[in-house]
């Protein structure tokens, strides 16, 4: 699968949070061979849990979905740049690849603020690709805030 179409599953995600206040951001991990292994988005303000985030989420779902915590050969796809919590997830989980949206100037942890998934010093380093349709991406999160500020 290409990666803006990924995004675009990602985004669909990110527009079912609105459904319960949370912040629309959508993730699917896609299995080696490209298909859709799990889907996620934001569900902090559903669940009251600090830690539901769309990539962690996302994450168990894959997990538990394959029998199996290593994700090798996978690849994440989130509308917007992981924080440290979801990056270091992120490799925890061995992901093969993080492809994303929108950057995050405030937390974002694979390109702006950090770059804890290159860090040299741990032993498993995922790619990275960013600013996938990034508009679109910020533009979800933009209108929310707008209406929620």
């Amino acid at each position: 699968m290409r990666p803006a179409e990924a995004i675009g599953l990602a985004v669909a995600e990110a527009r079912d949070a609105l459904g319960h206040g949370d912040v629309p951001i959508g993730a699917v991990l896609l299995g080696p061979d490209g298909t859709v292994v799990a889907r996620g988005h934001n569900e902090r303000e559903l669940l009251g849990d600090p830690t539901a985030h769309a990539e962690v989420l996302t994450l168990r779902r894959g997990a538990a979905a394959q029998g199996e915590w290593r994700l090798d050969g996978h690849t994440l796809v989130v509308t917007l740049e992981p924080c440290t919590m979801c990056a270091g997830a992120s490799v925890l989980a061995r992901v093969d690849k993080i492809i994303f949206g929108a950057y995050d100037p405030k937390a974002g942890a694979v390109a702006s603020l950090f770059d804890v998934v290159r860090d040299p010093r741990l032993n498993h380093r995922p790619e990275v690709i960013g600013g996938i349709r990034a508009d679109e991406c910020a533009a979800l999160l933009h209108d929310f805030f707008a209406t929620h500020r």
